[in-house]
């Protein structure tokens, strides 16, 4: 519907998915070949105008990002668009109807349409959309809902594929580029692929979007997608989702980096969920099995919580950084803004913005993170922007007290 307007909001548990609902509304996230919001785009053939979100994200204004904004910021003048975060609808015919439904993904409550000048749902039911009581027509979509954090890194895989076929075979594979398996290899537009790689494709199809550039010697084994302008400096990488504009070397399984990923040197990332602009220095390596191949409990806002996974590896914030040598627990949690160092382990709930080596943790102070995050991004034509500038600050003063602890 060309006069419709998408918004992404997300709902009380969204807003709990930490480390990453901290700086970033989850639509924001990788999943598959897109971000959430980037797939909610597709779907619905509009462009998204916004994530409604907790407060503190209000401003929220990354470059490519849709901005963050508050429910009274919500355009009444066109037909409006609700989806949860959390949805993940299928690619499919959507007609977005002109009078008041409800959208429901695989049955479950997952937003709104809202015809012009009409109420929007309230801020209750933005948080839980279940809470609605009306009666009204449904838009039903085929899809699945995620319930937690980690399901971003246990399904990615499979929709890594389901993605994948949706999209056009695209490129040539060079002649001195090794393939193994039937399954597709797609190129885009200025990717490079040099000598000395070898793409296996028995597992799942490999997609290396645009500029992407591959560096010998290294394996890439599908079910496999990487961002574009990424570049691949050797290792074996697979059945993983790498965002934007990252750097990545060494070891890489079932995982999901969101973008802006600096991972240029040997280690062991598995299982795990990477958030933008995270620094992993030499050797930095996560466990994602414990050795009695027990389930794995995870720290979450709300309390620990066992996954039910018996692989479940790391949680890193945007801006974390390791040091040289630095091993993570088995399904450790670190919040965004931390820098941690020294070959000591940390514990497995770091708070945001912890400064230190091992248990013993210090507050990171707030100019020299935002000095430093500066510096960074700067170093890939980057600006921290006056919105996110502020998300950072907000979450660090929010955090207070759990650094105090």
């Amino acid at each position: 519907m060309r006069d419709a307007k998408l918004y992404l909001f997300d709902d009380s548990r969204a807003r709990r998915w930490a480390p990453f609902s901290l700086t970033r509304p989850v639509g924001e996230l990788l999943f598959g070949c897109s971000t959430l919001k980037a797939r909610a785009e597709r779907v619905f053939g509009m462009e998204c105008h916004g994530h409604v979100s907790r407060r503190a994200l209000v401003g929220f204004d990354e470059a490519g990002a849709a901005p963050g904004v508050s429910l009274d910021q919500v355009a009444r003048d066109h037909v409006v668009v609700l989806l949860s975060s959390r949805a993940i609808p299928e690619f499919q015919d959507v007609e977005v109807p002109s009078e008041r439904a409800r959208i429901t993904v695989d049955s479950a409550p997952a937003g709104w349409v809202v015809p012009p000048g009409s109420e929007l749902p309230s801020e209750l039911w933005i948080r839980n959309p279940g809470h609605d009581p009306g009666d009204t027509p449904e838009l039903k979509l085929q899809g699945i809902i995620l319930d937690r954090p980690w399901d971003l890194v246990t399904r990615n895989g499979a929709r890594v594929c389901a993605d994948a076929a949706t999209m056009p075979v695209e490129g040539f594979v060079p002649s001195d580029v090794v393939v193994i398996g039937d399954g597709t290899v797609s190129i885009g537009e200025g990717a490079q692929i040099e000598s000395g790689v070898t793409l296996d494709t028995r597992g799942g199809p490999i997609r290396l979007d645009r500029g992407v550039r591959v560096e010998g010697p290294a394996r890439l084994s599908g079910p496999l997608y990487v961002g574009p302008d990424t570049t691949l400096t050797g290792g074996s990488i697979s059945t993983s989702s790498i965002g934007r504009n990252c750097r990545v070397r060494g070891e890489v399984s079932d995982s999901v980096l969101v973008g802006y990923v600096n991972k240029a040197h040997d280690g062991y990332i598995g299982h795990a969920l990477v958030g933008r602009w995270v620094n992993l220095g030499a050797l930095t390596t996560n466990s994602d099995l414990k050795n009695n191949y027990g389930t794995i409990t995870v720290w979450t806002p709300d309390g620990n919580v066992d996954t039910g996974q018996i692989k479940v590896g790391c949680f890193l914030g945007d801006h974390v950084k390791t040091g040289i040598g630095t091993l993570l627990n088995t399904g450790a949690v670190v919040g965004s803004g931390s820098n941690i160092f020294g070959g000591a382990m940390p514990p497995v709930a770091v708070p945001p913005f912890s400064w230190g080596s091992g248990s013993t943790l210090t507050e990171y102070r707030l100019d020299k993170f935002l000095e430093t995050a500066e510096r960074v991004m700067a170093r890939r034509d980057v600006a921290l922007t006056p919105g996110v500038r502020a998300v950072l600050e907000a979450a660090w003063l929010g955090t207070a007290s759990r650094r105090s602890e």
